[in-house]
């Protein structure tokens, strides 16, 4: 049993809903990490927000989450970000929900 990898969910959530090219560049970490599946990807454009649902082995999940981290870091200009949903920053909350060991 102790040979079994943990598995993860994580549901991030980013502060990115209109922008069909910034929503796929902060997807994508999640579509080519290995070990790690995009299950789906929500957007609310009246929000301006973007909640994507993934699983995969807890390091890898890791790497791709940091890695679409930095991309919505990079794609979204808080400045001029505009939405009904308070924002606290390009990403709001990161959980991760233990799904297996």
């Amino acid at each position: 049993m102790s040979s079994m990898k943990k598995t993860m969910e994580c549901v991030p959530n980013f502060s990115e809903g209109r922008d069909a090219k910034n929503i796929e560049k902060i997807v994508e970490p999640f579509r080519e990490q290995k070990g790690v599946k995009l299950l789906d990807y929500q957007t609310d454009e009246d929000h301006n927000r973007m909640v994507v649902t993934v699983v995969g082995e807890a390091q890898a999940l890791k790497t791709a989450v940091i890695a679409a981290m930095g991309c919505a870091i990079e794609v979204i200009d808080m400045n001029s970000h505009r939405g009904q949903h308070p924002r606290m920053g390009a990403i709001d909350v990161v959980p991760f929900i233990p799904i297996r060991n």
